[in-house]
């Protein structure tokens, strides 16, 4: 059957009007209702006020903003905006949007962030015994990066820095606050020497990679050395610099210990 073409119908009121299988309207058309059994393909722009359900393939354009009222928004891609008004509720990838909290555990990415207070979790430091009066201590950084440990005997030997992320030229800063139980030799002692340990076997395991062993550079003619001393707490930081080339290669990091020593009750004078 041949195609019926109808010319410039507006408004038409009456009876229904009979149109064979194909005809086609190139005119405009206004009606108070429609309905479709099939498709509706359209080639130029479609303007509506008031739809139930949209699926589209392409790109949606609205002008005056998206008012979802209920059943949420669920985005498979990237979901990019100027602004957000409103309380922070629900999900996001590798965290979870709390009150008015942000909780992520993956890797995030913010060029410009205004903080009024920062919490820092504390972590207790793995040890794992070597024997010998020496000792491995564990810092991973999927717990944090600030970690407390009780010299309560032995060396601390080697520290192991580990699942801190490698991406780009960044550093990773761990923060170690020893506290000296008892007074040596019954007590713990580390320091950058190589006798002892910290600082010249560091055990680097980045997230994602095997790992590998290296040394902390300290400042010139310097040693980082905790306490003898009972009851005194020394806090060592140990920062991380990966210049983002192969994540594999133990060249491309580089790992810088400071350290303050000896902590303990005192009086301030003026």
């Amino acid at each position: 059957m041949s195609q019926l073409y109808v010319d410039n119908i507006k408004n038409r009121t009456g009876g229904a009007i009979g149109m064979p299988q194909g005809a086609v309207v190139t005119g405009v058309v206004t009606a108070t209702s429609g309905s479709f059994s099939g498709n509706v393909s359209i080639g130029g722009t479609l303007t509506y006020e008031d739809v139930t359900n949209i699926d589209s393939v392409g790109l949606i354009t609205a002008r005056s903003g998206i008012d979802v009222l209920a059943g949420g928004i669920n985005a498979v891609g990237v979901i990019t905006a100027t602004s957000f008004s409103g309380p922070l509720t629900g999900n996001v990838n590798g965290g979870t949007l709390v009150g008015t909290a942000l909780s992520v555990s993956g890797i995030g990415t913010i060029s410009d962030l205004s903080v009024k207070a920062a919490v820092e979790t504390v972590s207790v430091g793995s040890t794992y015994d070597l024997g010998g009066g020496r000792v491995i201590l564990e810092c991973d950084a999927t717990s944090g990066t600030v970690f407390t440990h009780n010299l309560t005997n032995g060396t601390v030997g080697i520290v192991s820095l580990s699942n801190f992320p490698v991406r780009g030229n960044s550093v990773t800063t761990y923060s170690i606050i020893f506290t000296q139980l008892s007074s040596t030799p019954t007590g713990g002692i580390g320091n950058t020497t190589v006798g002892t340990g910290i600082g010249t076997n560091i055990t680097l395991t980045p997230s994602g990679v095997a790992g590998f062993t290296t040394s902390a550079r300290v400042a010139t003619a310097s040693t980082v050395t905790l306490s003898t001393t009972a009851s005194d707490i020394d806090i060592v930081t140990l920062a991380v610099h990966y210049n983002g080339s192969g994540t594999g290669d133990v060249a491309n990091y580089k790992v810088f210990a400071t350290g303050n020593t000896g902590y303990r009750f005192g009086t301030v004078g003026f």
